[in-house]
């Protein structure tokens, strides 16, 4: 079945779609559905030789100038269990269904691998593509496979965790941009997994709270990731904000006992690549914590959330990120790298 010529709307302003609050005009909007209308819309985009932006939920997203092809929202939804048993399960979800719902609705069931990952904004269909992780977990832990629309091959497939090339907020997905459209994630969960709670920020509230870690359940993990990411993190609804904007770097050894000598509080992590460096402390050792000018700024309690606070353009965030950028690197010798999708100009 063809959609509908009623679907497909011209001059869209982005700005209610994406978690920065920007303003930017896409030259044709389609909100997907269906699944099965996906090609149909990338062969319409490809025969008008316009340019093609998937759009979740917006959150990781710096839109730095008007899009001038066909932006495709994602619209998919849909939970459903497979192999489900006393102790495991499969949850294949849509891509178009919110991500913190998700991890909710799982936790609910009983099942845990997600719980860390709770009140991240955003979609499903994003998570695989960004790799996302918080709190000492990351979404290539517990993905079992990914639904795709390959438009190079132009065929469906289901690529497994171990074909995802997941690094740290890496995936093949990233690597090569544009070929592959996530229309579902599937999950494997399990009641007997291990909780993850080695994070310091999670033992810190456990032990305020005096719980023993015998005594926690999945679902306590995910309440205490959503208390603590209220405390720290600005709710994006009520101060836009795509969460953390910079990577944490990954440095060699030899780099990270130079800087370890100069600055004794350093605050780092170890990586299988180097060292990893908290790019926030970083940050706030430069005096941008709490800095803001006329529409943009750095969050008082978080200095990795840059948020536009005064109807600020994507040219506004990203002058304010490359400020940042490059008092980093003279400090600490460190180019932060941005972790959010850049759309425009702007973008190198």
């Amino acid at each position: 079945m063809t959609p509908s010529a009623k679907q497909l709307k011209t001059q869209v302003d982005l700005r209610s779609m994406n978690t920065l609050g920007v303003s930017a005009m896409a030259a044709w909007f389609v909100r997907l559905a269906r699944k099965d209308d996906l090609p149909y819309w990338l062969s319409w985009a490809r025969e008008k030789s316009l340019p093609v932006l998937i759009l979740g939920g917006g959150s990781n997203l710096v839109l730095a100038q008007d899009f001038p092809g066909l932006v495709i929202q994602m619209g998919l939804k849909g939970r459903c269990w497979e192999s489900v048993s006393q102790e495991s399960a499969i949850l294949d979800v849509a891509a178009g269904e919110n991500w913190h719902d998700t991890v909710m609705y799982s936790v609910d069931a009983g099942y845990g691998g997600l719980e860390n990952l709770a009140l991240i904004p955003g979609t499903v269909g994003a998570a695989p593509i960004q790799n996302i992780g918080a709190y000492g977990a990351e979404l290539g832990d517990v993905l079992a496979s990914v639904d795709v629309f390959d438009t190079q091959l132009g065929e469906w497939r289901r690529i497994a965790r171990q074909e995802c090339r997941f690094g740290y907020r890496d995936s093949l997905f990233k690597q090569e941009p544009g070929r592959y459209v996530v229309t579902g994630v599937r999950f494997g969960l399990s009641r007997q997994r291990p909780l993850n709670i080695a994070y310091r920020d999670l033992q810190q509230y456990f032990a305020q709270v005096q719980r023993e870690p015998s005594s926690l359940s999945g679902a306590d993990v995910a309440r205490a990731v959503i208390a603590i990411r209220h405390d720290k993190l600005p709710d994006p609804t009520r101060l836009p904000n795509v969460g953390s904007f910079f990577k944490n770097p990954i440095v060699s050894r030899a780099h990270y006992e130079k800087l370890s000598a100069s600055f004794p509080g350093l605050v780092s992590y170890p990586d299988p690549g180097g060292v990893k460096l908290a790019a926030g402390w970083m940050i706030d050792q430069c005096g941008w914590k709490g800095y803001r000018n006329t529409h943009v700024g750095v969050h008082a309690r978080q200095a990795l959330v840059l948020i536009n606070h005064a109807n600020g353009t994507g040219k506004d965030i990203l002058d304010l990120a490359r400020a940042i950028q490059a008092d980093v690197e003279k400090t600490f010798g460190v180019m932060l790298e941005i972790e959010p999708l850049v759309i425009g100009e702007d973008a190198a």
